[in-house]
């Protein structure tokens, strides 16, 4: 499991995919904090607030899962910004979301994403594919702040 003090930043702006998400995760063990956003904006000016009072710090990191297709901003955005910021670069940021389109996937690892996982658009098998997130979260070990 990962490290209680590990927050999941969560950017989805689909209800159900959300509560999915946060379903399956739990369902694999994992009982960390999970603070959603719905928006780009908001979930950035969270964790660079977060980042500025210095809270992200080896005893209290975060991990982000992002949709691309937000609202209000681009999750390809968001991604940039975080990962060109000295306080933010070093989350990790695992992209999660409908487009398996190559040219886009290779731009959010060429931006810095640390995983790009597809949702499948059946019921089952999104919901086997974020299962299988959880178990991936209680065997990864993040850097250092």
């Amino acid at each position: 499991m990962i490290k209680d003090a590990v927050v999941i930043v969560m950017v989805e702006d689909d209800d159900g995919h959300a509560r999915l998400i946060e379903k399956n995760i739990r369902r694999a063990g994992i009982s960390n904090e999970i603070v959603p956003f719905a928006q780009g904006g908001e979930a950035l000016a969270y964790v660079e607030r977060i980042c500025a009072e210095g809270r992200e710090t080896d005893e209290r990191r975060m991990l982000i899962l992002l949709d691309l297709n937000l609202p209000d901003m681009s999750g390809l955005d968001v991604l940039e910004r975080l990962k060109r910021a000295e306080r933010t670069k070093r989350i990790p940021i695992i992209v999660l979301t409908t487009t398996d389109d190559r040219v886009e996937i290779q731009k959010c690892y060429d931006l810095g994403c640390s995983a790009y996982v597809k949702k499948p658009l059946e019921y089952d098998a999104f919901a086997n594919s974020v299962r299988q997130l959880g178990l991936f979260f209680s065997i990864i070990e993040l850097p250092p702040a």
